[in-house]
């Protein structure tokens, strides 16, 4: 006889559900056994449907969100947060309000709400700058970003605002996820418009019209496919673990290796005059990532994901090449999802 009741299983709830992050942690929950349902929250529905997921709408950047999101939570097993708008740069005041603002909302309505556990999407840019060579920076590294880019300064805020957090709930589960830079082939359309403008020329991306690779001092990042990292996500759900973890995939990509995955050359280029190009375009409107947010990418420390693998059992399945595929795969076919953030738009 079939019952009735409740599915087992744990709930968890999603914020920012619909982006490059989201799509792939809502899916991992939902293949798991021990996941019972899934709610995901994100300013405009989506069209996916996936089985044991729910869709419902909140804007974290309002002020009266706060206790809608109370009753959306409660019941939760756990919460996983990854809301975050990245635009516009050159208001960032407005995306301090959805970024910090709508996170300590999330973070409070966790706490009112009696949900056990919060796991929060950091990032490798709330790193200071560090070491740039193998192995890296460990989870003790300092947290306070580069405070002339936003999206470094928001990110080192909320790392200080979960520290009081802590102090003050410690019955609650915390675990901060800090990641690389992330891609899949489905988000491209997404970050393409997020960091060169909606009309930048996705086809042009091939090998063959990108003949040569600028070599910067600093160029040197990690890079992890999102899915990848949604299993991360997963298992800090599922697991009693706790703090920050690092995530990054092998190899570290540098000026070479760029060069490899593109079949061009490289090319010396002064950092400055890199700079100088950038801001006049960013002042000119003409793309929307800001010369603040270049200057951070070439601080970024190196990561030892070390303690992903050994606490929380996490290791990628794809290499940083095959992610860096996907996402020139995604940019250059217009790959998207139905959901607003990364719906496909061949433009340009």
């Amino acid at each position: 006889m079939k019952s009735n009741g409740p599915r087992p299983g744990k709930r968890v709830v999603v914020t920012g559900a619909t982006g490059n992050v989201g799509t792939s942690v809502v899916r991992a929950l939902a293949a798991d056994p021990d996941i019972g349902s899934v709610l995901g929250l994100a300013r405009r529905r989506p069209g996916l449907q996936i089985p044991k997921v729910q869709w419902d709408t909140v804007d974290l950047s309002r002020a009266d969100s706060e206790g809608r999101l109370v009753g959306l939570l409660r019941g939760a097993d756990a919460v996983v947060h990854l809301a975050w708008r990245f635009q516009p740069t050159h208001d960032p005041v407005v995306t301090w309000q959805s970024n910090v603002l709508g996170s300590r909302r999330i973070f409070e309505a966790v706490a009112h709400s009696g949900v056990p556990a919060l796991v929060h999407a950091s990032s490798v840019g709330a790193y200071s700058p560090g070491p740039m060579d193998e192995p890296g920076a460990d989870e003790e590294w300092p947290t306070d970003g580069w405070p002339d880019a936003a999206y470094c300064r928001e990110k080192a805020y909320l790392e200080r605002v979960l520290d009081t957090f802590e102090l003050q709930h410690p019955q609650i589960r915390v675990v901060r996820m800090r990641p690389g830079f992330l891609f899949k082939e489905t988000a491209a359309p997404e970050q393409r418009r997020i960091f060169a403008g909606r009309y930048a020329p996705g086809p042009l991306l091939r090998p063959d019209l990108l003949p040569f690779v600028p070599d910067l001092d600093g160029l040197r990042f990690q890079v992890l496919h999102t899915d990848d990292a949604a299993e991360a996500y997963r298992l800090a759900v599922l697991r009693d673990v706790r703090g920050p973890f690092n995530l990054a995939a092998e190899p570290v990509i540098d000026a070479p290796k760029l060069a490899d995955l593109l079949d061009a050359r490289i090319v010396r280029i002064p950092r400055a005059l890199v700079r100088t190009a950038l801001a006049a375009a960013w002042r000119a409107h003409a793309v929307p990532a800001s010369p603040h947010l270049f200057d951070a990418v070439l601080r970024l420390p190196v990561l030892d994901s070390g303690r992903a693998r050994d606490v929380l059992g996490w290791q990628p399945t794809r290499t940083a090449e095959d992610a860096l595929n996907a996402f020139l795969r995604g940019v250059r076919e217009g790959t998207g999802e139905d959901t607003a953030p990364l719906a496909g738009r061949k433009v340009g």
